[in-house]
């Protein structure tokens, strides 16, 4: 089944193959490297990119990025630049994952390789120089529900435990019932008409019946999880989602920092100052910084 036409070109296409490591430009402090891991049992192997910063020898935190795009696009070249931010200001070696997209692998192809690249980045700390106490996820859109999924798994499977979860404007809640969902229909960036067509892409049959790991607002039990950064947008169709499941966290127990960024959309991709763009990934970043060097 082809992806359709609205959706890439709202996201933007971004399904070749991936880029060498080689040809990519330096990134100054930041040391990068390419692996294949061991996939889910029975799937394939992962493709990984690793980010470390070379001016310590010390164990450092270590994040597993995971990249948004409607559960159809994107690769680990398309957060290249955020995730070698990331690696050099929270002073963290970054594990960005390439897992395989939907339609081509519905859920949980992308959560199972997700799973699988958090639990070689925990087997591997020794190798990669990372402290096993300081392992975090993190990512943006469906990127969000990805990483929200990833950090539910292990909360259930019993490990690899984790310290940290930063999810930006995050894809929460299959069920498309918020009040942001009703009132933001045709935004830019992001629009109900393009969730509606995400979720279908994403689960096939499962649409209107997601499992709580491929919704995780769907999940009654959100205690146990590790502290939470959320970032949403104020004309975000996912907003009240990203809100809804902040203040569940906290109920729940969960150390939760919200920040709700006025004027902005889905993504922060119409911000109308670069300034501000600029003060939002600040943020971001420092957060990450945060979370990882409590």
């Amino acid at each position: 089944m082809p992806v359709t036409g609205r959706l890439v070109d709202a996201v933007g296409e971004h399904r070749g193959p991936l880029l060498d490591v080689r040809r990519l430009p330096p990134v100054p402090g930041v040391r990068v490297r390419e692996e294949r891991v061991p996939g889910p049992p029975g799937g394939p192997d992962v493709r990984v990119r690793v980010y470390r910063p070379d001016d310590t020898a010390a164990a450092l935190p270590a994040v597993l990025w995971i990249h948004g795009g409607g559960f159809v696009l994107g690769d680990v070249d398309a957060v290249h630049g955020s995730a070698a931010q990331a690696a050099a200001h929270a002073s963290a070696v970054v594990v960005a994952v390439s897992y395989r997209l939907a339609p081509e692998a519905r859920y949980p192809a992308a959560l199972d390789d997700c799973y699988a690249a958090l639990s070689w980045l925990a087997g591997n700390t020794g190798p990669l120089g990372v402290d096993p106490g300081r392992l975090a996820v993190a990512g943006a859109s469906s990127g969000g529900a990805l990483a929200a999924g990833t950090a539910l798994l292990a909360r259930d499977r019993g490990g690899p435990p984790l310290v940290f979860q930063h999810l930006s404007t995050p894809v929460l809640d299959d069920r498309l019932d918020s009040g942001s969902m009703t009132a933001f229909t045709d935004t830019p960036v992001w629009s109900r008409r393009l969730a509606e067509e995400s979720w279908q892409l994403y689960l096939g049959h499962l649409l209107g019946s997601a499992p709580v790991y491929a919704a995780p607002a769907r999940a009654e039990d959100l205690s146990g999880l590790p502290p939470a950064y959320i970032s949403t947008a104020q004309f975000d169709p996912l907003r009240d989602e990203g809100i809804e499941y902040a203040l569940r966290l906290a109920r729940a127990g969960v150390p939760v920092e919200l920040h709700n960024f006025p004027g902005q959309y889905h993504a922060f991709g119409e911000a109308s100052d670069p300034r501000e763009l600029r003060r939002i990934g600040a943020e971001h970043l420092e957060a990450l910084r945060r979370g990882l060097h409590p």
